[in-house]
């Protein structure tokens, strides 16, 4: 049906000034007297409700009962006029209801929890929260796709199902066809007799086959979902998430820090460029301050430190941390914050992590018990980038899988990049929910999905 966006009608409102217009979209609220009704319609591409201004008598009585309903669907022809308080409104000539919406509609309210809205992930994306996050989390992912596809990167798609745990952690989600009962006797009998006729599972990296990729075409990043089993039911992770994760050779450490940099200034730019109602809806009602905090992030430069260096401004620090702070522990959240918000006041790169608690793929450095890996810490999120240098040395690479116990057959394919024509190359790797978490500032990772997926919530 031929309708005008509601968005278009804001931006361009001069043009269609003192014209017939139709609009389609949901009624949020409503509110009448004895001459005159008024609804706020919205259609999901403006944060800003458009109001519609019914005269009474003017519309059949029926037509106008049924449009006075929270949720109801509707269409309204009508002239836009200009409005002191709300810059255009729409005085309607005529109403159809595309939808009725019964009284149990669960959002008759204004304002809900949170916590309510998890209860209804079918229905949030009709308040004005979610209509605010799934629009940041739009325009963030294709200023993603922007910032790569100008820097020359080529888009490549790793998959989802693998043979391989890239963290080696086994938090991966098993894929199978076999019924809960089957006739093998064994575990080897048990997955020849499955569709792959091996082990597979959902995938937790796309890193590996990423930088499978990166040794052909040079530079690389991949942009979609990914799997963790984990068994961690706090505010910032969810078993199905979305991650970014560039690959690029001939790249060191500091190299790829810079770039992480770059990037993360880039995508936070287009966002306070592009989706101001959405930044202006959440620094007044979830993070005050939130949008000069973005603008610091753009225009100064990130901090820098080594793991050892942090662990002497955590002990110096006078706090009482929950976690011990030793040499060889994973910095926690705690830490981060810390580090982050008290400390340097922005966020700050963290080097040269113990090798015993990162992954078997980072580059050994010279020292012989660090590697040349680095976190992103970020002011109230904590980690949202790990990124490093990769082990280009095939005896290196085999020796640390071997210490980790891993079998180097399963990882022939990955093992020849070391072998035939190995370069120096690094990548890191984003969650998506953790940089939308960021920018506008939502404190739950649940709040940033359409559907989450977490421990025993499907």
């Amino acid at each position: 049906m031929k309708h005008t966006d509601v968005k278009d009608l804001f931006a361009q409102s001069e043009k269609f000034a003192n014209g017939s217009v139709t609009v389609c979209g949901w009624v949020r609220t409503w509110r009448d007297s004895k001459s005159v009704a008024f609804i706020e319609l919205n259609d999901g591409t403006s944060l800003k409700n458009i109001q519609i201004v019914i005269e009474k008598g003017t519309l059949d009585e029926n037509e106008v009962k049924q449009a006075l309903v929270v949720g109801a669907a509707l269409q309204v022809d009508g002239v836009l006029v200009s409005s002191e308080r709300n810059g255009c409104e729409i005085i309607a000539r005529k109403i159809a209801l595309l939808g009725g919406c019964p009284q149990d509609y669960p959002l008759q309210k204004k304002h809900h929890t949170l916590e309510f809205l998890r209860t209804i992930p079918h229905l949030r994306p009709r308040t004005k929260f979610f209509e605010a996050v799934l629009a940041v989390r739009s325009r963030l992912a294709f200023a993603i796709h922007k910032y790569f596809q100008e820097h020359g990167y080529k888009y490549v798609h790793t998959p989802i199902i693998t043979g391989s745990d890239c963290e080696g952690a086994g938090e991966m989600f098993r894929v199978t066809t076999q019924p809960w009962k089957t006739s093998a006797k064994t575990e080897a009998e048990y997955f020849a007799q499955d569709f792959f006729g091996a082990r597979a599972g959902l995938t937790v990296s796309g890193q590996l086959e990423g930088e499978v990729a990166a040794t052909g075409l040079g530079k690389i990043y991949t942009f979609g979902p990914t799997f963790r089993a984990e068994h961690s039911n706090t505010t910032r992770h969810a078993a199905e998430f979305w991650q970014i994760e560039p690959e690029v050779c001939f790249c060191d450490l500091s190299d790829i820090i810079e770039i992480a940099e770059e990037f993360i200034k880039y995508v936070i730019s287009d966002v306070l460029e592009n989706c101001v109602d959405e930044l202006a809806f959440f620094d007044e009602r979830i993070e005050k301050g939130l949008i000069e905090k973005l603008k610091r992030v753009v225009s100064n430069d990130f901090a820098k430190i080594t793991y050892t260096e942090a662990l002497e401004v955590l002990k110096k620090s006078g706090k009482e941390f929950k976690y011990p702070v030793e040499w060889g522990c994973d910095l926690q959240t705690e830490h981060e914050r810390y580090l982050t918000e008290e400390y340097f006041k922005k966020p700050v790169f963290v080097t040269d992590y113990p090798a015993d608690i990162k992954a078997f793929y980072m580059k050994q450095n010279a020292d012989g018990k660090t590697v040349a890996a680095t976190d992103l810490l970020v002011p109230g999120i904590g980690e949202i980038i790990g990124c490093s240098e990769r082990e280009a040395d095939l005896k290196n690479l085999e020796t640390a899988m071997k210490k980790r116990g891993m079998a180097l057959e399963a990882y022939s394919e990955y093992l020849d990049t070391r072998k035939y024509g190995s370069v120096p190359h690094s990548g890191f790797g984003l969650g998506f929910e953790r940089i939308i978490m960021y920018v506008t500032g939502v404190q739950n990772i649940r709040d940033t999905l359409l559907y989450p997926r977490t421990v025993g919530s499907l």
